[in-house]
């Protein structure tokens, strides 16, 4: 799925100027170093001219032989320290672009990231950048360094006579009408071929996130047209790129050949006529050779161009996704280890504006210390009740205060600072246990991490791996059961210190015995800071401070287990038939 386009924004070349400006000297050192390897090339020409004038005059010509000589070393040795150099600052270009999107992507806001497929902003982090590369030195060095070779070759042929030069230009100009009309072409297609790897990169992307699922249904033929089908496509759009390109590459070539036919032609005939002698007609085809250089540069700088228009504007897209605002907010008005307070103010919130609201006015309140747990059936909203404190989406309406103070106006790191979450599907990432473990605290020591292993039960699972903390878990965790993955999720928050805990069913996957050891630990961590949990057992909610019963995306009780079972139908219902009914 593309990105919906942005707004018009800077044009590609300006945004290919943006990326090059912290690298402007060492691009100006290798064009410079190509220009220098350009201009001992256009002497050859002259000095081969009096080479063949001394061979005439049966002079000597030790001296032109080795000035020729000379001139082809320096040639070689200043075309390979600039092709280095400018490939290396291309390189550059590429990396510090990779890094620009990368941080920028890391901080999108959740609501782009749901319109958005993984695959395809990977392939604008990856091919898209790539391109720059080619379009850093090919296509800005490129067409400065040839534009200007082809501006001082002109002359030196206007020089060597006008005459064969002015032969030269009429062939040239006829080519460059011809590109004039292929060019913009390139670009469509081009443009088309990138999204085609990013539609490609998405498919796949679906089809390994889920390969288990897909697996197991039987669909493997079925995801596999969709991907052959989504790679072909990108393969008529490259292939549609590759077919405009060689015909501009092959005019110019076509071109070139085409100059040196007519040159030779009525060059010969002026040789014949005495206009110019043998020694000038050579020096001019001579030219005409080191013309074609500089002019498939241009044509190559202008196809390379629109190719990297293309990848400029793809990334530019990206770029143009709302992120996050991480602009430092004011001090903190309480001290960072007490507990937090948390409170719903007639909130209403819709994840999209084409979809029915979540929350109706949703109001509550949390005090700080203690639990409380969120019950009611399936889509009452309770999950969304912890993205909007984590500030993964804002309210349509109505206030979240963290506090007192309204999380809006909360600076987003130490926001999430505060908070330790646990989702409901437990996420780990492909890495080391320890990896994971320390992921929201990577400061913490080797006692405290300790601990709490051995409180979520985890000491065990780290005994029994070969490398213990630092043995890979597989990609998602896939090596882990899924009772371990919420274990370690749930060692995760907590060794982050948090003043709010975020628990959404974060025992579901737990056996009896490890489901009551941990429900010991949150029970123990209530009392020194504020846990919120959804809950769907009847033993993790008795245990609950307060309980917000939720339906339809309306708060209708808040109360203890006890005084709902009395109070409220909806409750007393979830209580004898989605819990385990206790002698309660």
């Amino acid at each position: 799925m593309s990105l919906a386009q942005p707004e018009p924004g800077p044009p590609p070349w300006r945004l290919l100027l943006g990326y090059v400006a912290p690298h402007r000297w060492s691009l100006l050192t290798g064009a410079l170093l190509s220009l220098v390897t350009g201009a001992t090339g256009l002497l050859l020409p002259l000095v081969a001219r009096e080479l063949i004038d001394d061979l005439s005059h049966d002079r000597a010509i030790t001296g032109a032989l080795l000035l020729m000589s000379a001139l082809v070393v320096a040639n070689a040795a200043l075309g390979a320290l600039g092709s280095y150099v400018l490939r290396r600052t291309a390189e550059s270009v590429v990396l510090g672009a990779r890094r620009a999107l990368s941080s920028y992507l890391l901080r999108l806001r959740i609501p782009a990231v749901d319109r958005s497929e993984p695959g395809d902003l990977m392939a604008r982090i990856t091919s898209d950048t790539t391109l720059l590369r080619e379009v850093t030195t090919d296509s800005l060095v490129g067409l400065g360094t040839g534009g200007l070779t082809l501006v001082a070759t002109v002359v030196m042929m206007g020089f060597v006579d006008p005459v064969l030069l002015a032969v030269t230009l009429a062939v040239v100009l006829a080519a460059g009408t011809v590109l004039g009309v292929i060019v913009p072409r390139i670009n469509r297609a081009s443009r088309q071929a990138q999204d085609a790897v990013g539609v490609m990169g998405a498919s796949l992307e679906r089809v390994l996130g889920a390969l288990r699922t897909v697996k197991a249904s039987g669909a493997e033929h079925r995801e596999e047209v969709t991907l052959h089908a989504a790679a072909e496509e990108s393969w008529r759009q490259s292939v549609r790129a590759a077919k405009w390109s060689a015909a501009a590459g092959n005019t110019a070539g076509l071109a070139m050949q085409s100059a040196f036919i007519t040159v030779l032609a009525v060059g010969g005939a002026r040789v014949a006529t005495d206009a110019i002698d043998i020694g000038t007609l050579v020096a001019f085809l001579l030219y005409v050779f080191y013309l074609m250089a500089p002019i498939q540069q241009v044509v190559g700088a202008i196809t390379q161009y629109q190719t990297g228009a293309a990848a400029l504007t793809r990334i530019q897209e990206a770029l143009a996704l709302p992120a996050e605002d991480r602009a430092p907010a004011a001090p903190l008005p309480v001290p960072e280890t007490a507990p937090a307070a948390v409170a719903f103010h007639d909130v209403r919130f819709r994840y999209a504006d084409d979809l029915p609201y979540v929350h109706h006015g949703v109001s509550f309140a949390v005090p700080p210390r203690g639990m409380t747990a969120f019950v009611g059936p399936s889509g009452a909203g309770k999950t969304t009740v912890f993205s909007l404190i984590e500030r993964f989406y804002d309210p349509g309406s109505g206030v979240i205060t963290l506090d007192g103070r309204d999380v809006a106006e909360w600076e987003l790191a130490r926001l999430r600072a505060s908070i330790g979450y646990v989702e409901q599907d437990a996420p780990v990432l492909s890495g080391s246990l320890r990896d994971n473990l320390l992921l929201g605290n990577p400061d913490t020591d080797g006692d405290a991490l300790a601990r709490v292993v051995k409180t979520t039960r985890l000491d065990g699972l780290v005994a029994r791996l070969p490398d213990g903390l630092d043995t890979l878990v597989g990609h998602r965790g896939t090596r882990l059961s899924g009772g371990e993955r919420q274990r370690v999720a749930i060692a995760r928050a907590l060794l982050r210190r948090p003043r709010l805990l975020l628990l959404d069913e974060a025992t579901s996957q737990l056996d009896a015995v490890n489901e009551a050891a941990l429900r010991d630990t949150v029970a123990d961590v209530a009392r020194a800071t504020t846990v919120l949990v959804v809950a769907h057992r009847l033993s993790t909610v008795t245990m609950a401070d307060r309980i917000v019963v939720m339906d339809a995306g309306r708060v209708r009780a808040v109360g203890t287990h006890r005084e709902l079972v009395a109070a409220d139908p909806l409750y007393a219902e979830l209580a004898a038939t989605q819990f385990l009914a206790s002698a309660d």
